[in-house]
């Protein structure tokens, strides 16, 4: 059986010699600013990114929030989505990655907000929701609280394709026991159909996003390598950008998916 494709997150700005810089087979960018409301932009290079072999992944911004008890924020969180989605659609992205965010007045309330966004939402490609590291009332962190968004989604009425994104730093930050996540995390989801590796900069538990490249961090090698493994599934590091690291990394989970 065929290696799953292994990449990277990079800049974006030109996208296909930045993969080739980092020998990537795929890539992740934002299409739009990751902290911001805007629309994303037509890109220049649209044409020559659905043409290309490198598989894309599209980002959404970081600011999405679609659970929340807030009318402003959960209806601009639907708009910016549904605008990331067409504009991945113009760069034949694979999928969109989306944090399923938090709510205020409790995760209950916050995963039935999903399935109303869902029968809302139509996009030409998949969209996958990532587990996240922390926050207060987050939906995704725990894996009783993904448990929850999951029969939210599996409930929706909706014609978008959902899979499920592994982020391994987020799983690290939210406490739990890595050395039978991913079968943990795929016994909720069913699949895991994109795998974030990270490394950690800060002690498990913390709730804290900040990544780190492989080997540099936090976490286990032996066990990031583990998990990774047992995902078998294609594979993006969202880690200092810095190439030679950024290589390091794609090569330390290339590795590890053929051993």
């Amino acid at each position: 059986m065929a290696t799953p494709p292994v990449g990277a997150h990079i800049n974006g700005r030109d996208p296909l010699a930045e993969a080739a810089e980092v020998e990537a087979d795929c890539i992740q960018l934002f299409l739009s600013s990751p902290q911001g409301w805007e629309k994303p932009s037509d890109r220049d290079d649209a044409e020559e990114l659905e043409a290309s072999p490198v598989g894309i992944y599209v980002h959404a911004p970081y600011l999405i929030n679609v659970c929340s008890p807030k009318p402003n924020v959960r209806y601009g969180s639907r708009k910016i989505l549904t605008q990331t989605c067409e504009a991945a659609a113009a760069v034949g992205a694979l999928a969109v990655i989306v944090h399923p965010g938090h709510a205020e007045d409790g995760i209950e309330e916050g995963v039935g907000r999903w399935t109303r966004t869902l029968e809302m939402l139509e996009s030409e490609v998949p969209v996958y929701l990532e587990n996240t590291a922390g926050g207060d009332h987050a939906v995704a962190r725990r894996f009783d609280a993904l448990a929850l968004l999951w029969q939210a989604v599996e409930a929706a009425d909706t014609k978008t394709e959902i899979g499920f994104c592994f982020d391994t730093c987020h799983a690290h930050a939210a406490g739990e026991d890595l050395s039978d996540a991913v079968e943990r995390a795929r016994a909720i989801t069913g699949s895991i159909d994109l795998m974030h590796v990270n490394d950690s900069r800060d002690p498990p538990g913390t709730g804290a996003d900040r990544h780190a490249n492989i080997g540099k961090g936090t976490m286990d090698l032996d066990v990031l390598r583990a998990m990774v493994q047992a995902a078998a599934a294609p594979s993006v590091v969202e880690t200092p950008r810095e190439p030679d690291d950024l290589r390091a990394d794609v090569e330390f989970v290339r590795a590890a998916l053929a051993a």
